[in-house]
């Protein structure tokens, strides 16, 4: 189901995994043109019967977008191996204004899955019976129906499309995205080009319902009125910074591949959600239940064509609207692992969620994405006008950190860069934007649900601040076991001759040897050694060291990476070599790279034992003074893992207790 392994030192194959221009388009584009389906609407609507103020709210939001995106090609230009708010911010401003970056965003990814999933269900099933949305019954107290069943189910299909990786996902959604394309460019020329006499009428009836409002609730409450409709739309903005967050897996050139995707979303988002909400005012679209406006909007369009064309041209168009929002969803499963292992680098997370499957693709945060969108969905039951409360709020903290991280590094480089000044505006006029939607909408939405976005992300800072803590309270307890690494290379350098390395000791294969599991040259490897001679003197006349180099979210750019990925590993463990060469043993190192630790050293172990039949196999394992569920979620303890893989091979291995 999930495909066969890839081989990350195959050079085709990052290139089968990275996309051009415009399967990014549709991988990434996604999500801010499906937003078309509810953005304009949500809009719409939120202007209680002043519906020609809408041209007012279309501008804006045209506007927005394309001042957003000019914002984040800058981004791009900056950060070419990828620039996500969370980046950044981390760069740009301070780790921990990046860490609120990050959160938000991840917030935002899941709520990406589940508002368009939401989204798309609702409008699938607008063409079956009522009774189709009735609720079946209650489980753990979360009300159930089929078309929560549904939306829960296509939550899990792309799951399992992003555990095969990128490229497969997207390839197999672009029919959606081009059918989508084709039918909402047709339904928006042909609005304009069947009521060419309207366009007039919609300037001049605009003015009229301007008057009217200013008369009947004043100036002030008119524009009130029109800001809260483009608030109500914010969610149209929500998936433009994913191009900059997705760099890593564009083709190279990637920034010019990113601002030609760029380019791509921000002209098809601004003309789709521009064209639609004038396509409402030319036929005249009003709202009905049980029906989204493009449903209406179709229906007033295809009225008076011959036969079951019109029907046939609605039904498509909307099925298409329905399956895009479900791509739409592919932004949060591709860039939101993206965020969390590069977090988990950083030590905000577990650092096993940077891991990648043999697929290559961050497995875990596939999962951990695709649990968070399932929970969410069954909290709010599926209600799309609640996810939209929800979604468009942290999506503008992300956008103000960013753009306020980008006009301070304009500044900062004001004597260095050429056009700084035009630069700052840019990201200058980016930042005031988001922060009057950013308030705006918190003060609107925030009685109506936004507080409990709030709260959740306001939680999630709280837990990876926890996790940070943590990390770095070990990371001063390892830093003393390091200066005994130090020590030792200290020692090495200074009896050490020039031109002259250690002599190798005759290897005798059936004397007792000790195979040391190490992770780089350091503190904890020389302790465990030190601790096997200690405890048991002279009896191991041969020493193996051994490492495997992970490939991670981290490390893995391609190929060339990995390369130097290999070379790093088999320099550590020819480091330890030399130093128990030194003491008149014989000692020699092996080294793999994968992306699983367990499965290559299960796979190198049964070759030392041929070789050197009386092996015992050590490591060691850090041994906190209290141990907790978080000492034990943040430290993968790969060292039991290993021991029980081992155990079934029959070889056996030693824990080595290290305490911190």
């Amino acid at each position: 189901m999930i495909g066969a392994a890839r081989s990350p030192f195959d050079r085709a194959t990052y290139h089968k995994l990275s996309l051009i221009a415009f399967f990014a388009w549709v991988g990434l584009g996604a999500d801010g043109l499906s937003s078309s389906c509810y953005g304009p609407q949500e809009a719409f609507l939120a202007l209680k019967g002043h519906t020609y103020l809408g041209l007012f709210v279309a501008l804006l939001t045209g506007i927005t977008i394309l001042v957003i995106s000019a914002s984040y090609s800058q981004i791009i230009e900056l950060f070419p191996a990828g620039g996500g708010g969370y980046i950044v911010a981390s760069k740009l401003l301070s780790p921990r204004l990046g860490m609120l970056a990050g959160c938000a965003l991840l917030v935002d990814y899941v709520l990406t899955i589940t508002v368009s999933i939401a989204s798309g269900t609702d409008a699938l099933f607008s063409f079956f019976p009522r009774q189709w949305q009735a609720t079946w019954g209650t489980f753990l107290g979360y009300a159930v129906s089929p078309k929560l069943c549904f939306a829960i189910g296509l939550v899990l299909v792309l799951t399992v499309l992003n555990l095969r990786g990128v490229k497969e996902s997207v390839i197999a959604l672009m029919p959606i995205f081009a059918v989508f394309v084709l039918t909402h460019a047709f339904v928006i020329v042909y609005a304009m080009v069947a009521h060419p006499q309207g366009l007039a009428s919609v300037v001049s009836d605009t003015v009229a319902d301007a008057r009217k409002a200013s008369a009947e609730i004043g100036l002030g409450a008119m524009i009130f009125l029109i800001l809260h409709a483009y608030s109500m739309g914010a969610g149209t903005f929500t998936g433009i910074e994913a191009v900059s967050n997705g760099l890593p897996i564009l083709r190279e050139p990637r920034v010019r591949t990113g601002k030609r995707t760029m380019r791509y979303m921000a002209i098809s988002l601004s003309v789709t959600v521009m064209g639609l909400m004038l396509a409402y005012l030319l036929l005249d679209v009003r709202y009905s239940q049980g029906k989204t406006l493009n449903a209406v909007l179709l229906e007033n369009m295809t009225a008076g064509w011959n036969g079951g064309l019109g029907a046939t041209f609605a039904i498509v168009t909307l099925i298409s609207e329905a399956a895009l929002l479900f791509v739409a969803a592919q932004t949060g499963f591709l860039d939101g692992p993206r965020v969390l292992s590069n977090m988990a680098l950083d030590r905000w997370f577990p650092t096993r969620l940077s891991m990648l499957s043999d697929r290559l693709v961050t497995q875990n945060g596939v999962i951990l994405m695709s649990a968070a969108a399932v929970l969410t969905m069954l909290f709010t039951g599926g209600d799309v006008t609640y996810l939209i409360v929800l979604y468009s709020i942290n999506v503008f903290i992300t956008f103000l950190l960013s753009q306020s991280g980008m006009v301070r590094h304009w500044w900062a480089s004001r004597k260095t860069v050429r056009q700084w000044a035009r630069k700052l505006c840019i990201n200058g006029v980016g930042a005031g934007l988001t922060l009057l939607i950013l308030v705006w909408v918190v003060v609107s939405k925030f009685h109506e649900g936004g507080w409990v976005t709030l709260v959740v992300t306001a939680s999630l800072v709280v837990l990876v601040s926890l996790i940070r803590r943590h990390y770095n309270s070990a990371g001063k307890v390892l830093q003393k076991f390091n200066q005994l690494a130090e020590m030792a290379s200290s020692v090495s350098r200074h009896l050490e001759r020039p031109g002259q390395t250690p002599p190798l000791r005759e290897c005798d294969p059936n004397a007792k040897t000790a195979v040391l599991l190490v992770n780089g040259f350091n503190g904890l490897g020389l302790h465990t050694l030190l601790n096997i001679l200690r405890f048991f003197g002279e009896t191991f006349r041969n020493f193996v060291f051994v490492q495997v180099g992970v490939v991670d979210a981290g490390n893995y750019k391609g190929a060339s990476e990995v390369e130097r990925l290999r070379e790093h590993v088999k320099g550590e463990v020819e480091r330890y070599a030399d130093f128990v060469r030194r003491e008149g043993y014989y000692a020699e190192g092996v080294w793999s790279v994968g992306t699983d630790v367990v499965d290559e050293l299960a796979a190198v172990a049964p070759g030392i034992v041929k070789r050197f039949p009386q092996a015992v196999f050590f490591a060691g394992q850090m041994v906190f003074p209290r141990e907790t569920l978080l000492t034990r979620w943040l430290h993968n303890n790969i060292t039991f893992a290993v021991q029980r893989r081992l155990y079934r091979q029959g070889i056996p291995f030693v824990i080595l207790p290290i305490r911190v």
